[in-house]
């Protein structure tokens, strides 16, 4: 956990901004900086590293990969300039949904949980590809924000991991709690006061 935070803060050193028009407009830094500049990315980006956690077996390694891979799909379709309704809705409700399920703590399978974070993926992925600065290389930029959603899937899967190890029988409590909490940020993004 520590060498991840460590990574992390390494790659931004300065304030991220998740918008387009503020800061560095870099391929794979300012790609690397919108997932991890925006509190709604990162909290549906983290949750998606619990939620694989928490289903375990394959769906530890196949829900972060069918993320990654329909964000791709998303962020082509946004830099192709098609159109995307409910974009931003999107987004926050992934958060809702995903840590909203988590809190429940039923199983799921694998197929329907790779699924469900693929739906959301494409709005994480439009966005990503609509707000690409006209002046940075399409491939940098898309890697710079494929590695930081690794990135924070990689979080949530080692801090569930943590949490299962430190709580022992109360890990999947604590799994559930902060589902709780990710589905939370999510309404406090929608509602506007996050």
């Amino acid at each position: 956990m520590r060498v991840l935070l460590a990574l992390a803060f390494a790659f931004v050193s300065t304030a991220a901004f998740a918008h387009t028009g503020v800061g560095d407009t870099a391929g794979f830094m300012h790609g690397f900086e919108h997932p991890i500049g925006d509190i709604d990315h990162v909290l549906a980006m983290i949750a998606v590293g619990v939620f694989a956690y928490v289903l375990g077996g394959r769906a530890r390694l196949l829900v972060p990969l069918s993320f990654v891979g329909m964000m791709v799909v998303g962020f082509l379709l946004g830099a192709s300039g098609v159109d995307v309704p409910f974009v931003e809705l999107g987004i926050a409700l992934s958060s809702v949904v995903i840590g909203g399920t988590i809190a429940l703590g039923r199983p799921m399978p694998t197929a329907a949980a790779s699924a469900l974070v693929a739906v959301f993926a494409i709005f994480h992925g439009h966005a990503h590809g609509a707000e690409m600065p006209a002046d940075a290389s399409g491939r940098l930029y898309a890697l710079g924000f494929v590695a930081a959603t690794a990135l924070l899937h990689a979080t949530g899967i080692l801090a569930a991991l943590g949490g299962a190890r430190a709580f022992g029988k109360f890990g999947k409590l604590l799994a559930q709690i902060a589902g709780s909490v990710f589905a939370l940020g999510g309404l406090g993004v929608l509602s506007g006061w996050l």
